[in-house]
């Protein structure tokens, strides 16, 4: 879900961490971290250093790679080097929380495949950073970002690591997140976790990246590695793909695999691809989707799911399609926003596409309440049951997290405090008839009296909307402040939404997205990629200390 002296990224390591041949501090934090100071913001513009393979794409990648032109080591240190340069020093993001120590031994593993004529997939030998709260059998953590979970390693991968290792991709790092998913404070600042200190955006160091995968969505856009992983409840992969001018998908709720992952709700929760073209995402899509036994959620996946997602990248795909535009809710937060979203829509009219304006989406507005109720419901649930998958020694309970947040408040709650943990924690059993008619509630009007009415009227391929305002200033005194978002319809109905880079605001990025039915990632895909041939809209970020005052 979204919501002044300088320290290096981490204070200490665990005894036996190792240093990657390019510098790198590797391996977990130590649970007893003091708190991590936000240090000041550069007050030039820093040099950046050259990076041969800036914005390349995944099919760039394999070109190279097949020619021997790079191998999968060779890129590896390059993103390896950037992350020391830019997230470890310099503008210090702080967007990787951890790289993996085995990194470059991965890579010299899918070169030598590749010198054998073993080609794993898609993703051999491409580098790739995740989320800290999808779960790895390595000698990574996996703590949400909370240090409350450090050293609690889980035992095996979860179900997306292992289709990522076994199309060959090479996991170079975790990234930095609100911690626990943005779902602990009411007055939480997103990009900020007791275990990776705060996010900065690329595009400009004072404001944010959004979150709750902020770190993702920073590092991809930095490019720190060739792809990202988020994960999104509400808003969560949108919000930070839009503030950095990536593509994200959120995809149907059952098409990704959630087992492994630290949950919020398992009726809302999905991971999902933080790409810096269509292209690359749709190729991340194919991997990800796929039934999994342990995830019931998945068992109508492959009845619906394209293993290759590429198919429908199609130059002309805005010709004859319905577009609805949303404006009820999701437009009137920021007018330079709007004026982009106008230039949007016509854009879309001149490619082909019939625009249906307004369709607004019912009852957008009306279930905010009741999904508050599902999730917090969901979370204490799904918690209890993830923590107790864990050795001995883990935490097993909301409480018991909340009894080390107080006990460690100084590294824990310097900025704010654990609200949501409290309230979640005083919920019932998923049999209540609170939770029960809670969600009935965000089903019917999100799906059966919303986007399947809206939908079914105007016999619409997608509907779209501004993803969100400009990033705003990061606050930690008083958190977040949104400008607006469109991720609800979507995220509480289970559908997919795809957001694409829109223009730039003062030199911040803003996405337009694309909303559709159930399991309409193909078209969704087919529109987003003819829009984002057209717009060109996205640039990559020059680490300013702050805005410049050009309105683009």
């Amino acid at each position: 879900m979204t919501r002044l002296q300088h320290f290096s990224r981490r204070q200490f390591v665990e005894a036996g961490a190792s240093i990657v041949a390019s510098g790198l501090v590797v391996g977990p934090l130590h649970n007893h971290l003091p708190v991590l100071p936000v240090p000041p913001v550069p007050p030039v513009l820093p040099v950046l250093p050259v990076l041969p393979v800036l914005e390349w794409t995944v099919p760039q990648f394999q070109s190279a790679m097949k020619s021997g032109r790079y191998t999968s080591l060779q890129i590896c240190r390059l993103y390896l080097d950037r992350i020391r340069q830019l997230d470890q020093k310099g503008p210090a993001l702080k967007s990787v929380i951890e790289i993996n120590p085995d990194a470059e031994a991965l890579a010299r593993q899918a070169d030598t495949e590749r010198k054998a004529g073993k080609v794993r997939g898609p993703l051999h030998g491409i580098p790739i950073l995740i989320k800290d709260n999808i779960g790895t059998d390595d000698r990574m953590e996996t703590t949400a970002g909370s240090l409350a979970l450090v050293g609690h390693r889980p035992s095996r991968d979860a179900f997306i690591v292992e289709r990522l290792r076994a199309a060959g991709a090479i996991i170079i790092g975790k990234t930095n997140l609100s911690e626990w998913a943005n779902f602990r404070s009411t007055n939480s600042t997103s990009g900020w976790s007791g275990r990776g200190g705060l996010t900065r955006s690329p595009y400009a160091l004072d404001r944010n990246p959004c979150g709750s995968s902020s770190g993702t969505g920073a590092a991809i856009a930095a490019n720190f590695a060739a792809i990202g992983i988020g994960t999104e409840t509400d808003g969560s992969i949108v919000c930070p793909s839009s503030h950095n001018a990536l593509v994200g998908i959120k995809p149907t709720v059952g098409l990704v695999s959630r087992s492994g992952i630290i949950p919020i709700s398992h009726t809302q929760d999905t991971a999902g691809p933080m790409c810096r073209t269509v292209t690359d995402a749709a190729i991340l899509l194919g991997v990800l989707a796929g039934t999994d036994p342990a995830d019931t959620a998945t068992a109508d996946a492959e009845a619906h799911l394209q293993h290759d997602y590429t198919s429908f990248l199609d130059a002309r795909g805005l010709k004859g399609a319905r577009i609805g535009v949303a404006r009820q809710s999701f437009f009137g937060y920021s007018t330079p926003t709007d004026k982009l979203a106008e230039e949007a829509i016509a854009l879309l009219r001149a490619e082909g596409a019939a625009i249906v304006d307004p369709a607004d989406v019912p009852h957008a507005d009306d279930y905010g309440s009741a999904e508050n109720t599902v999730l917090q419901y969901d979370f204490k649930a799904d918690l209890h049951v993830y923590l107790a998958s864990l050795g001995a020694g883990a935490p097993r309970s909301l409480r018991d997290l909340m009894a080390f947040n107080t006990a460690h408040a100084r590294e824990e709650m310097p900025y704010f405090g654990q609200e949501i943990f409290e309230q979640s924690a005083e919920r019932g059993p998923l049999t209540d008839d609170a939770y029960i008619e809670a969600l009935a509630h965000c089903r019917r009007l999100s799906r059966t009296e919303g986007l399947d009415a809206l939908f079914a009227e105007h016999k619409l391929d997608a509907v779209i909307a501004p993803t969100g305002g400009p990033p705003w200033t990061t606050d930690l005194v008083n958190g977040d402040h949104f400008a607006g978002s469109s991720s609800s319809p979507a995220a509480v109905s289970g559908y997919p939404s795809i957001t694409v880079p829109m223009g730039q605001v003062f030199g911040l990025p803003v996405g337009l997205s694309f909303i559709g039915l159930a399991w309409s990632e193909g078209r969704l895909i087919k529109l987003a990629y003819a829009y984002e041939q057209a717009s060109k809209a996205r640039k990559p970020p020059t680490f300013r200390p702050t805005v410049d005052g050009q309105r683009s």
